[in-house]
């Protein structure tokens, strides 16, 4: 009985589509829902902000405890260390050198002919595999690549440490029946191919994503990719359900616990139909669809005022004011959604005199110690320390200010983002923290996103404080 290998592409399909913004908490929480699950390997989206995306990886690494924590090397060298140095202090790290062997693509979106592909698909996979002791080598537009060429392409990832081999229906427009044959074809045809994972990446463009998925296992495939709530690749739960029914038959085991996909499915699909369109479908949360706010310049007072209640705020006429103000003053230049009112809230709103004060901070996280935050704030004349762990060093960050001022507070949300261009970036943090059902929320500015990160939590602290008075 051969054991299949279930990769989830979930976070990165969402970074793919662009139109679902996923807050820095909801990719936590999806990695930590597929890991429970027993998910083998999930796949993360690209590092294309080396301070954000790495700091997502970071948090996310030390987190997982039973998946493989796969990350794209991208096409250079420097991209691939980027990416490995993202992901080293995960237990398991994976690179995945993904590359075009299709003529179309080769020439369309990276300018090479075919030999100078070749040469980049073997040496990029030489120096992710004498970083990482798991590569992947992913056959971008397999289905319609030559087929001496794929296999020689196939053969030049093996030879220089490749361990799985995926093949891409980009174009989605195979059928099963030439699934299955394309993969007995290169089994027979290259012999090292027996001795790795062979992996299939569907396409549901043609509905038959989940019948190519079978065909492929019946064939020799012992990797497949899935994701939660995509149209573009077969559904995990869908294919969960049918190796439990007919897994035997196959004789193919799976370590997923299938039991609990549906509860987790849901929660990840509330997190990532945010934007109730697109590719992602079905079980679009009401919090997703009240928080779907989008306004233009035409908005009165009235409608940015029902839209600041429907993201969860209590705000004073003073405040609304102030919001609606400098909504004006921002509509002018673009339309308001969701996470733009939320920073103009944050910005604007609950203006108070600082109760605490960042004096400095200092963070350790590396790959084989638990993240630690040293911190010092200042209240008063009074100056308060405390050192604290925690997954990932935002989290150990925010236990730490909780540790100096005694008291927890509900993390509602928190997101980051580049503001500016360059390696001196800008990162802007929000935070939103629930006390007594109230949310209040703070913002950060730094090239050090970790630095903004703790700042927005104590402005949202110090608006807490000052309100409730129970500092």
């Amino acid at each position: 009985m051969k054991k299949i290998t279930i990769t989830d592409a979930t976070l990165r399909e969402c970074a793919r589509r662009g139109d679902i913004a996923l807050s820095f908490k909801e990719k936590i929480e999806i990695a930590k829902l597929l890991d429970k699950l027993n998910i083998d390997v999930i796949e993360a989206a690209p590092v294309t902000d080396e301070k954000i995306d790495t700091l997502v990886l970071r948090t996310i690494s030390p987190l997982l405890k039973n998946s493989i924590l796969s990350c794209p090397a991208g096409c250079t060298v420097e991209e691939a260390d980027r990416a490995m140095k993202s992901i080293s202090g995960t237990a398991k790290p994976r690179l995945l050198v993904s590359l075009p062997v299709s003529a179309v693509q080769m020439e369309y979106f990276y300018h090479k002919k075919p030999a100078q592909m070749l040469e980049l698909i073997a040496s990029l996979t030489a120096h992710c595999s004498s970083i990482c002791s798991d590569v992947e080598f992913s056959a971008v537009d397999a289905t319609r690549a030559d087929k001496a060429y794929l296999f020689e392409a196939i053969k030049a990832a093996i030879v220089n440490g490749a361990k799985t081999v995926t093949l891409c229906d980009t174009a989605g427009a195979f059928l099963p029946d030439e699934f299955a044959s394309l993969i007995s074809e290169i089994r027979e045809a290259i012999p090292e191919a027996r001795d790795i994972t062979l992996s299939a990446e569907c396409s549901d463009a043609l509905d038959m994503a989940n019948a190519c998925v079978f065909s492929c296992i019946e064939a020799g495939a012992t990797q497949i990719k899935t994701c939660i709530g995509s149209k573009e690749l077969p559904n995990l739960e869908h294919v969960m359900k049918a190796l439990q029914v007919k897994g035997h038959t196959l004789d193919v085991s799976y370590g997923v616990n299938a039991m609990a996909i549906n509860h987790s499915a849901n929660q990840i699909l509330s997190m990532t139909s945010e934007s109730g369109k697109g590719s992602f479908s079905s079980g679009t949360s009401r919090f997703a669809a009240e928080n779907n706010v989008l306004l233009d310049d035409t908005a009165d007072i009235t409608k940015v005022s029902k839209a600041i209640v429907s993201l969860g705020y209590e705000l004073t006429e003073d405040d609304t004011a102030k919001v609606f103000e400098a909504f004006k003053s921002f509509s002018g230049k673009k339309q308001v959604g969701s996470k733009e009112l939320d920073a103009i809230i944050a910005t604007v709103a609950h203006q108070v005199p600082p109760t605490y004060r960042l004096e400095n901070y200092v963070i350790n996280s590396g790959n084989h110690i638990s993240s630690t935050a040293n911190i010092e704030l200042e209240k008063g004349s009074r100056s308060l320390k405390a050192v604290g762990m925690g997954d990932g060093p935002i989290d150990a960050a925010f236990r730490t200010v909780e540790q100096i001022i005694g008291h927890h507070y509900e993390l509602d949300d928190f997101q980051i983002q580049s503001v500016t261009e360059g390696r001196e970036a800008m990162g802007e943090a929000l935070v939103k923290l629930r006390s007594n059902g109230r949310l209040y929320s703070g913002k950060g500015l730094s090239t050090d996103i970790i630095g903004a990160s703790i700042t927005a939590y104590i402005n949202a602290l110090n608006k807490i404080v000052y309100e409730e008075g129970n500092a």
